[in-house]
């Protein structure tokens, strides 16, 4: 899950996480994180997920974006990295993976593994009968 942490502007200290890609940031209705802050296009980035890259960061035609105080148009995203989209500072980062309950495949394997064994069990005892 992609998250983002808005560092300045009127949602300073929010935290703000994406379950689809593609994202759109701007000041547009639409955009699925809606900025207002001065130099903030309606749509000024989108953030899409590219199998062989990993997250990338695209802007629009014109818009300006900086990546770690570097300008960019498009760049691979990695854990931390501050972007900075007019007046607004944001911090992109992976969002903390969650393991899926389990419980019931593990008493299906255990079951499985004592039906095979007690299959045994009567193999051999009925072979040796």
């Amino acid at each position: 899950m992609l998250q983002l942490r808005i560092l300045s502007g009127k949602k300073a200290g929010a935290d703000w996480a994406a379950r689809h890609f593609p994202v759109r940031i701007g000041r547009s209705p639409k955009a699925h994180l809606r900025l207002e802050e001065d130099g903030v296009w309606d749509q000024h980035l989108r953030l899409s997920f590219e199998r062989k890259s990993g997250i990338v960061l695209h802007t629009e035609a014109g818009a300006l974006a900086s990546v770690n105080g570097q300008p960019v148009e498009q760049t691979v995203l990695r854990n931390g990295d501050m972007i900075v989209i007019g007046a607004v500072k944001l911090q992109f980062w992976l969002g903390d993976t969650r393991q899926g309950n389990m419980r019931i495949r593990e008493w299906l394997t255990w079951l499985g593994i004592a039906a095979v064994s007690l299959g045994q069990v009567a193999l051999v005892y009925w072979l040796l009968a």
